[in-house]
C-alpha cells in the first residue's frame, strides 16, 4: 500500500511539470520566430515566412491553453488520490510563472512586433518599443506578484468558489486568444477580404497590448471573480441556465473566430466595470437620515 501511495504521488507533479513544457515550448516557439531563418523543423513545410510566422504564434498560442489543461487536472488528480503537499502547490506556482506570466507576455510582444501588417513596433530602439517592452515586464511582475499572493492567503479549506483579483490562467487566455482569433480569421477569410484582415491586424496591434496592461492590473486587484468552471458546471441549475449555455456553445461554434476572445474578454473586464458602477452609484445615492 505504501509504494501504491508514492507511484500515485508522481501523477500530479507530472501533471504541473507538463504545465511547464507547454509555456517553455510557447516561449520556444515565438522567439524562433525572430530568427532570420525561420526553420523550425515541423515549420520548414508551411511554405512562406508569413505562414511559418502565423502557424508557430498559433502554435505557440494553443500551448497556453494546453498548459490550462494541465494546471485545472493536476490539483484535482492530486486532491482524488489524496497527495496534496506544500510542494506541489509551491512547484504549481513555480511552473504558472513560466506559462501564464512570461509565455503570454512573450507571445504579444512577438505578434505586435513581427506578424501583424504595417507593425506600429518594428523600429528598433524607438519609444514604441520601449513601451511595448514594459507592458510585457509589467505583465510578467503582476503574474508573479498574484501567483505569490495566491499561494500566500490561500486556506486548506478553501473552495475556490471565488479569487481575489483575475487568475493568472485567465489573464493568460485573455492574451493568448486576441492571436489566435486573428489568426483564425485570416484563414477563414482568405484573399476574399484582405482589406478587413490587414484592418483587423492593424486595430489588435494597438488594442493587444493595452489589453494585455490591463489584465496585468487586474491580477493583483482585490476584485473578486468566480470560479468560471464550477459557476458554469458543477451543482444543479435550472432548465434556463442550461438553455443559455447550449446557445452559448452554439454560438462559439458558429463565430469561434470572434466569440472565444470576447466571452474572455467579458470575464475578466465585466467584474472590474460592475464594480466601478457600484461605486459610483453608491456615491450618488442619499445617505439614510437618522430619525
Amino acid at each position: 500500500m505504501k509504494g501504491r501511495r508514492r507511484l500515485f504521488a508522481v501523477l500530479p507533479t507530472m501533471l504541473t511539470l507538463g504545465n511547464l513544457v507547454c509555456g517553455f515550448g510557447s516561449i520556444t516557439i515565438s522567439a524562433k520566430l525572430v530568427q532570420s531563418d525561420n526553420t523550425l523543423p515541423f515549420l520548414a513545410l508551411l511554405g512562406t515566412t508569413a505562414a511559418r510566422e502565423g502557424q508557430g504564434l498559433l502554435i505557440a498560442a494553443v500551448l497556453i491553453y494546453v498548459a490550462m489543461i494541465f494546471d485545472a487536472f493536476d490539483g484535482s488528480v492530486a486532491r482524488l488520490t489524496n497527495q496534496t503537499s506544500e510542494f506541489g502547490a509551491n512547484l504549481d506556482s513555480l511552473c504558472d510563472v513560466v506559462s501564464f506570466g512570461i509565455a503570454p507576455a512573450f507571445l504579444m510582444l512577438q505578434f505586435t512586433r513581427i506578424h501583424a501588417p504595417h507593425s506600429l513596433w518594428e523600429d528598433p530602439g524607438s519609444h514604441l518599443q520601449r513601451l511595448l517592452f514594459v507592458i510585457a515586464a509589467l505583465y510578467a511582475v503582476c503574474a508573479a506578484l498574484r501567483l505569490a499572493r495566491f499561494n500566500s492567503e490561500i486556506d486548506e479549506e478553501d473552495t475556490h468558489a471565488e479569487f481575489s483579483g483575475l487568475p493568472s490562467p485567465a489573464a493568460a487566455s485573455v492574451v493568448a486568444s486576441i492571436p489566435i482569433s486573428y489568426l483564425l480569421l485570416v484563414r477563414s477569410t482568405g484573399e476574399a477580404n484582405m482589406a478587413v484582415t490587414d484592418w483587423a491586424g492593424q486595430a489588435l496591434q494597438l488594442v493587444l497590448p493595452l489589453v494585455t496592461l490591463a489584465v496585468a492590473c487586474l491580477m493583483v486587484s482585490r476584485i473578486r471573480y468566480v470560479h468560471a468552471v464550477n459557476h458554469l458546471l458543477r451543482g444543479r441549475r435550472g432548465r434556463a441556465h442550461m438553455i443559455k449555455l447550449v446557445f452559448a456553445l452554439a454560438v462559439v461554434y458558429w463565430q469561434h473566430e470572434i466569440a472565444i476572445p470576447l466571452i474572455l474578454c467579458w470575464y475578466a473586464f465585466a467584474p472590474p466595470v460592475r464594480s466601478l458602477f457600484e461605486m459610483v452609484f453608491s456615491r450618488r445615492l442619499p445617505k439614510p437620515t437618522e430619525i
